[in-house]
């Protein structure tokens, strides 16, 4: 009994280690969801990247101002690093209703993008569109 104890107080420390390994210590990088209204502001007072993850049609037929396109489905390392360089770039995303925003941002987080916000689609977007 005294000696599974002694292996137990050896081997504790070492699976706490790795299990710290795997989750990466509890802190999962993700994207935040934010409000309209946020985004907006974001837009009006800081350097941030838009991004439309629509398809070419749709956002030909109205996107929101300085909005660049990057299809949802075209989204990987070398697509993104076109149109977002840094990976510390603050990135809005936005689709049409919200769905296509939600995978295209996580998307971006798989990249190592570290700033990407996601604030729904432009049916519900009140604000100046070109």
């Amino acid at each position: 009994m005294q000696i599974k104890m002694k292996a137990m107080k050896r081997i504790l420390p070492i699976l706490l280690v790795v299990f710290l390994l795997f989750t990466g210590c509890g802190k999962e990088n993700t994207y935040q969801q934010i409000t309209q209204e946020e985004a907006k502001k974001m837009m009006d007072t800081q350097d941030v990247i838009i991004l439309d993850v629509r398809e070419l049609d749709e956002y030909n037929s109205g996107h929101i101002l300085n909005a660049v396109l990057l299809p949802v489905g075209t989204i990987n390392e070398q697509t993104a690093a076109q149109v977002i360089p840094e990976k510390d770039s603050i990135v809005l995303v936005y689709c049409r209703s919200g769905n296509r925003s939600k995978t295209a941002s996580d998307a971006l987080v798989q990249l190592g993008y570290t700033n990407v916000y996601e604030f729904g689609g432009i049916i519900t977007w009140r604000y100046e569109t070109e």
